[in-house]
C-alpha cells in the first residue's frame, strides 16, 4: 500500500531521507530560493507532521525569502517589544540568535553565567514560548554563520516519548496540568546582583500559563508530552516534592537519546520543527571557542493546547502571542 508520505514525495519531487529512528528527516529537491507551489508546500507540511523536524541544506535564502517561506505555513509571531530580542533591519518577524548581540544587551558571559546556574544538566531543553497560552505551532531556524565544529542543536520527539511510557502513567498524565514560566531551569539568587536584575524584570512583568501535561495535536490527533525542563515549574495540585519527583522522571524520559536527533549546522541550513510535538536543546559546547554563530528564526503563531480530558490552556498572567 502506498502511504500518504510516499505519494506526496513522488508527486512533488521532494526527496525525504530519515536521519534518526524516532525523529528527523532531511529534505532535498526543493529550491527554497523560489516561490513554492501548493503541492510542494503540502508535502513539506506533511513531512514536518510525520518527522517532527525536517532539515534543508543551503545556500542561504536570506531574510525576505525566509519570512515568505514561513508565511506559507502560518502567521509569524514574536514576543512584544524589546522582549523579542534582536531583529534584522526591516524584518521584525525574525529573531536573530547571536551571542555577540547578547553581550551588547546583557554584558559579557551572559549565557555562561546562567548556564552555570542550571538546576539540572537537562535544564536547557524546552519548547518555544510555552509561557504563552498559545505557544508557537512551529519554528523555522536558518543558519547564517556557523563554526567549523560545535554548535549542534538537538530535538526530541514528545509523541514517541509519551507512547514510551507505561499505560498507567499515561492515564495519570492525561488528566494533569502544569504551570509554565520563564527562568524555570535556573536558580536565581537574591545575593547575586545580576540575578536580582532578572528577578526584577520577571516580577514586573511575569508571563505564566497553565497547560495540559499531555496535549492533543490539533492536526493529527496524536498525544504528546507537553512539559520541558526549561519552562515547566510545577504540576498543578501536587505538593512541591510530588511535583518535582514526577517532573524529573518525565524530563529524564523525554530527553532519552532514543527519542532524539542531532543536527550539524552549515551556512544556509534550515531546521523546521513542529513546536507542539518536540523539545529542543540549544548548543552548549562552543561558548569557550570564541567563534561566530549567527542564526535567524521565524516563529509561527499557534493554537491554544487542549488535553485528552478537554482541559484548555489558560493564561495566568501576561499576554497571548499575536500575529505579526
Amino acid at each position: 500500500m502506498t502511504t500518504t508520505m510516499e505519494a506526496s514525495t513522488r508527486t512533488t519531487g521532494i526527496g525525504i531521507r530519515r536521519v534518526a529512528g524516532h525523529i528527523g528527516a532531511e529534505i532535498t529537491g526543493v529550491d527554497l530560493g523560489k516561490d513554492l507551489d501548493d503541492a510542494t508546500v503540502a508535502g513539506i507540511r506533511q513531512a514536518v507532521l510525520t518527522h517532527r523536524v525536517v532539515f534543508f541544506r543551503g545556500p542561504d535564502i536570506g531574510h525576505a525569502r525566509h519570512v515568505a517561506f514561513g508565511r506559507r505555513f502560518g502567521e509569524p509571531t514574536r514576543r512584544p517589544g524589546k522582549k523579542h530580542g534582536v531583529a534584522p533591519d526591516g524584518f521584525p518577524e525574525i529573531l536573530t540568535v547571536d551571542p555577540k548581540a547578547d553581550v551588547e544587551r546583557y554584558g559579557d558571559d551572559f549565557e555562561e553565567h546562567y548556564r552555570r546556574k542550571w538546576v539540572s544538566p537537562l535544564a536547557g531543553w524546552h519548547s518555544d514560548l510555552t509561557q504563552a497560552v498559545n505557544p508557537p505551532s512551529a519554528s523555522i531556524l536558518r543558519a547564517e554563520t556557523t563554526p567549523l565544529f560545535g554548535g549542534d542543536t538537538q530535538w526530541t520527539n514528545t509523541v514517541a516519548a509519551y507512547e514510551g511510557l507505561s499505560r498507567p502513567l499515561r492515564d495519570l498524565l492525561d488528566s494533569l496540568q502544569a504551570e509554565h514560566a520563564f527562568f524555570t531551569g535556573v536558580h536565581l539568587r537574591h545575593s547575586d546582583e545580576r540575578d536580582r536584575e532578572i528577578l526584577k524584570l520577571y516580577c514586573e512583568d511575569p508571563q505564566v500559563a497553565v497547560h495540559p501535561v499531555v496535549r492533543v495535536h490539533p492536526e493529527t490527533g496524536e498525544k504528546a508530552l507537553f512539559v520541558s525542563p526549561g519552562s515547566t515549574t510545577r504540576i498543578v495540585g501536587f505538593t512541591e516534592l510530588e511535583s518535582r519527583r514526577l517532573l524529573d522522571l518525565l524530563f529524564e524520559h523525554l530527553t532519552s537519546a532514543e527519542y532524539t536527533v542531532r543536527f550539524r549546522w552549515e551556512p544556509g541550513s534550515i531546521a523546521f520543527w513542529d513546536n507542539r510535538t518536540t523539545c529542543h536543546l540549544a548548543p552548549t559546547d562552543f561558548a569557550q571557542l570564541h567563534v561566530d554563530r549567527v542564526m535567524h528564526r521565524v516563529t509561527l503563531l499557534g493554537d491554544t493546547p487542549v488535553g485528552p480530558d478537554g482541559f484548555t490552556s489558560r493564561q495566568v498572567t501576561g499576554e497571548p502571542l499575536r500575529a505579526w
